[in-house]
């Protein structure tokens, strides 16, 4: 039943065999199980409920952690829950208040998150730029005390929706070593780009700018395998496929890893966000960022960014020229033992549609079983597999 999932797995997004070697979704039937989308959901919505978080940032917390695993970015879905449930538990994630509007003009906001649950400040400052966009041609939206907010390219899609262009980033804990360094000083610090094409065709660029994401090497510890080479470095600065040195006093490349083959321009990406996200709102930066573990009674005080651009304020046939350089790029001869061409966005959709047929999302059997230990402390009826 899962033949075709792993075929599909095998030819993840722009970074080719990186959800066959980390995905909960990608391996053999015997130990993966089919969970209705609607039982995920209502499994992470009522452990967080659990905690005491209000309803609605619940729901949005919920609904982002399964969209994340329903496109195949099982690094960013169930397997962040507990996380979420720890900084609520201990104090540093609030649940008795609101994201906050700081200063506004016509075009641009600064945003409160009141340490809320990162969906909710994530949902709230995009919508404000979907709205300011929708009345100037732009929106730009900063957000301070903010927390871990998922998959960047679930705000941008928000925009995209719209028929508008739409952009995420967020800063993350430091877990990225720059380029001839051996200390993390940057995060993962993803960039997101949703825009629209014809007949809800869309380009959904989500990339984390180190060369890969840290659930993805919690994800190969979890399953006891080796990380490729070019993902981290050992405390030294030294590359290792190690997972377990990469998660203790190692850390991430940069998009791109070692500087001979340019790792320097990921770190420069990392940087941008940065700019765009601690810098420009206010929040915490850098090294001044809680650690990634073991902090979860820390504030994050994470710094985000979302940008809403109405493509009808400029030269008209945006979507005509979107969706005939997708077409070109698709239909393209592919390389010599591939394929085919896809353009970012697509690996994601496929992954949806196999969703849909499968009736359900495919989760690895250690992952159910970290879900029924936390069912058990939290007293939440355990998740249901088909």
């Amino acid at each position: 039943m899962l033949s075709s999932l792993r075929t599909l797995s095998s030819r993840s997004a722009i970074g080719q065999g990186v959800r066959c070697v980390t995905g909960f979704g990608a391996g053999d039937a015997a130990d993966h199980q089919i969970v209705p989308v609607a039982e995920a959901r209502r499994f992470a919505e009522e452990c967080l409920k659990s905690v005491r978080a209000k309803e609605t940032h619940a729901s949005q917390m919920a609904e982002l952690l399964v969209s994340a695993d329903s496109r195949g970015h099982y690094s960013h879905g169930m397997n962040r829950l507990e996380m979420y449930i720890r900084d609520i538990q201990q104090g540093s994630t609030r649940i008795d208040a609101e994201p906050e509007l700081v200063q506004s003009t016509a075009s641009t906001a600064l945003v409160n998150g009141n340490r809320c649950l990162g969906a909710a400040v994530g949902q709230f400052s995009m919508d404000l730029a979907i709205e300011k966009a929708q009345q100037s041609g732009v929106g730009w939206v900063a957000a301070h005390g903010s927390n871990h907010y998922g998959i960047a390219g679930w705000y941008a899609i928000r925009a995209c929706d719209q028929g508008l262009m739409g952009l995420s980033f967020t800063n993350t804990s430091p877990l990225q070593v720059p380029t001839r360094g051996r200390e993390c000083v940057l995060g993962t610090n993803p960039i997101a780009l949703a825009a629209p094409g014809k007949n809800g065709d869309s380009f959904v660029l989500d990339m984390a700018t180190s060369t890969t994401a840290i659930g993805k090497v919690e994800l190969c510890k979890r399953k006891d395998t080796d990380i490729p080479s070019g993902w981290g470095v050992a405390g030294n600065g030294q590359q290792t496929n190690d997972p377990s040195e990469v998660l203790g006093t190692g850390g991430l490349l940069p998009l791109g890893g070692v500087e001979v083959s340019g790792g320097y321009k990921g770190y420069g990406l990392a940087m941008m966000v940065e700019v765009f996200c601690g810098i420009l709102g206010g929040a915490h930066f850098g090294t001044g960022i809680r650690k990634w573990t073991g902090q979860h009674d820390v504030p994050a005080n994470l710094g985000q960014c979302f940008i809403a651009v109405d493509p009808k304020c400029f030269a008209p046939g945006f979507e005509d020229r979107m969706q005939a350089l997708m077409t070109y790029c698709r239909d393209m001869q592919p390389a010599e033992g591939a394929d085919n061409v896809m353009v970012a966005g697509d690996p994601e959709r496929q992954h949806l549609e196999e969703v849909k047929r499968l009736g359900g999302v495919s989760y690895h059997d250690n992952l159910i079983s970290a879900m029924a230990n936390l069912s058990d402390e939290l007293g939440v009826p355990p998740i249901q597999p088909k």
